[in-house]
């Protein structure tokens, strides 16, 4: 974990996060505190580091996502260097999912 980011700040905004229901909610709490911008910039990494981990191509995530090849790279990075965050998430996703019988 980045000790700079480590905050007291960062922790109520992390607990205020928790707090949150259902997607609406997080709509709601997101686009008070984020900006349309920011808020597409965070969702645009997090569907490149899928294509990434589903095996997709630079040029074929770019195409999709229009990511450029900068933050397609800063993602892979994040998944094969940083701190697993992604693959936590993936994987809690994937376990949530029902499967068919």
């Amino acid at each position: 974990m980045n000790k700079k980011l480590k905050t007291e700040a960062v922790d109520h905004l992390f607990q205020a996060v928790l707090t949150l229901k259902d997607i609406n909610e997080c709509y709601m709490f997101f686009e008070d505190v984020c900006t349309v911008n920011e808020l597409l910039s965070l969702s645009q990494r997090y569907e490149v580091a899928k294509m990434l981990r589903s095996g997709k191509t630079y040029l074929e995530i770019a195409e999709k996502t229009g990511a450029s090849t900068a933050t397609i790279s800063r993602v892979n990075r994040s998944l094969n260097y940083g701190n697993d965050g992604y693959d936590m998430v993936f994987t809690r996703l994937e376990e949530s999912i029902p499967t068919r019988s």
